[in-house]
Formats: C-alpha cells, sequence, structure tokens
C-alpha cells in the first residue's frame, strides 16, 4: 500500500480562450491539483496554453503528454524550463515518443519521426537538456509507461509515471507493470508517484467518443471492470481508488475535464487523505 496522498489533475483540451479559463479556475476552485494539457497539431499547442492556465488560477500545470517528435530536444527543453521559471516552480513536464497520429503531423512540420529508439533517445536528449537548464531548480518529469523499454526509461528518469496501458488491460497485468517498475527503479522506487487516467467517471452515459479513445465500444467497456473507468455515486468512486492505491500505488488521478464535475465530490473526499 502506498503511503502518498491523493491528488487530482484535469486534462482539458481547450478549442477557446474564455472556455479555457472558465475550466482552470473551475478545477480551482474544485480542489484539484493540476490542469493538464494533450500535445498535437490539432489542438492549441500545450505550452502557451499551461501560462494562460497558471496566471489566471493558483494551480500546477502540466503537459500530458508532450510529444518528443514535434519538437527538437533543445526546443522542448527550452519550452519546458521556462514554463517552470515563469509558473515558480508550479509546471509538470510530460514527455513520451508520441501517439501514431504524431507521425503525420511531424511531417507537416518538416521534422522526422524516427524509429521507436530513435524517439525514446529523443526523450533522454530533453530530459539531459532541461536538467542543465534548471540548474538547482528541478522540473518534475512524467513519464508513460507501458512496454518494457518505456518502463526502464521511466524508472530512471520519471518522478511521476503514468501507467499507459489499453482500456481492456487486466488489473493483474497493472499489478505486475508496477512490480517491475518499483524493482527496475530500485532504491528511487518509494520517490515516484504513480498516476491513472480516467476518460469517464460517474454515471453519466458514455460519450460518443469513447470508441475512439477507448478502441472497444462502449457497451463492451461499461461491462469491463476497466481501469479507465470509475463507475458509481462518489462514496463508491471513492472507496475504489483506494481499493487501486492498495493494490498498484496510485495516487495521482487525472481525469478528462469533461467529468470535471463528476469527480469532484471524490475530489473533496479523498485530496490529501
Amino acid at each position: 500500500m502506498s503511503d502518498r496522498r491523493f491528488r487530482f489533475g484535469v486534462v482539458g483540451s481547450p478549442t477557446t480562450g474564455d472556455d479555457w479559463i472558465k475550466t482552470v479556475r473551475r478545477a480551482a476552485d474544485l480542489g484539484y491539483s493540476t490542469v493538464l494539457m494533450p500535445d498535437g497539431l490539432q489542438l492549441p499547442s500545450p505550452f502557451p496554453s499551461l501560462a494562460m492556465a497558471a496566471a489566471v488560477a493558483d494551480i500546477r500545470v502540466g503537459t500530458f503528454v508532450a510529444a518528443a517528435p514535434l519538437r527538437t530536444p533543445r526546443a522542448a527543453a527550452w519550452e519546458a524550463h521556462t514554463l517552470t521559471v515563469l509558473t515558480d516552480g508550479r509546471f509538470e513536464f510530460g514527455i513520451g515518443t508520441g501517439r501514431p497520429a504524431v507521425e503525420q503531423q511531424v511531417e507537416e512540420i518538416g521534422l522526422r519521426f524516427g524509429s521507436a529508439k530513435e524517439r525514446r533517445d529523443q526523450v533522454r536528449e530533453t530530459l539531459d537538456h532541461l536538467v542543465r537548464l534548471d540548474g538547482e531548480r528541478r522540473t518534475p518529469i512524467m513519464l508513460a509507461a507501458g512496454g518494457p523499454r518505456a518502463l526502464a526509461l521511466a524508472a530512471s528518469r520519471a518522478d511521476i509515471v503514468s501507467l499507459a496501458k489499453d482500456a481492456m488491460t487486466p488489473r493483474a497485468e497493472i499489478t505486475q507493470l508496477v512490480r517491475d517498475l518499483r524493482e527496475l527503479a530500485g532504491s528511487r522506487a518509494d520517490e515516484i508517484e504513480l498516476a491513472m487516467n480516467l476518460f469517464a467517471a460517474g454515471t453519466r452515459e458514455l460519450p460518443p467518443w469513447t470508441k475512439r479513445a477507448a478502441g472497444v465500444e462502449p457497451e463492451e467497456l461499461e461491462a469491463s471492470d476497466s481501469l479507465m473507468m470509475l463507475r458509481g455515486t462518489p462514496q463508491q468512486m471513492a472507496d475504489e481508488l483506494q481499493r487501486r492505491r492498495d493494490e498498484f500505488g496510485t495516487t495521482y488521478i487525472s481525469v478528462n475535464s469533461t467529468y470535471l464535475e463528476d469527480l469532484a465530490p471524490v475530489v473533496e473526499m479523498l485530496t490529501g487523505r
């Protein structure tokens, strides 16, 4: 069982400045710890979006996650360090090798997508640049971990590890993933905060984009014990998150902004516990 306390984040995808400001301020009012922003050319750029978020509310901000191939390592480190400085340490740098859809986007901006190894090397190089830029001030690093190579990288470099598996991954597989991570991390295992992202919470019907996000039909997902879902009353959801903390050690829970209000009672019940 983890002895870490719970904290919660909201993953947003702003379409207008007004909507983004409302989401950020509402998240802060409801007790969420962090506002998180995905990366991709279909969305506003995450770094200025997060700078704006940090300016309108007293809340932490983070990339979830920056796609390494969309920037050179030095440029990505520069952006991350800048946010750390301007937010006075309220920025968390999530970075990864990029989803398959990023390959076409990389071509649009004139860069190379590269092999899986080359993209992992980009992540490492970005983090090396960031360490040099940060100096004594250190930007917290979030890495997603699913496969063995990503797990090894996260074990050696991450402060926060987001457990990245598909929606239908059994609990036993997640348990083994955590064991492998802790073994790889060795003496620093207890320093790593484990994160889990939800795209649905509460009792509302699943949205139309569920199949695109999860890869399975909403009905199949609803009938499963998917860890990407958190269903039930606030008390049932709180009980389930405590069960997950006992099983996996996950204490940093993020949710799609669509469900910001649905998870709010749980945030109130569990934050800091």
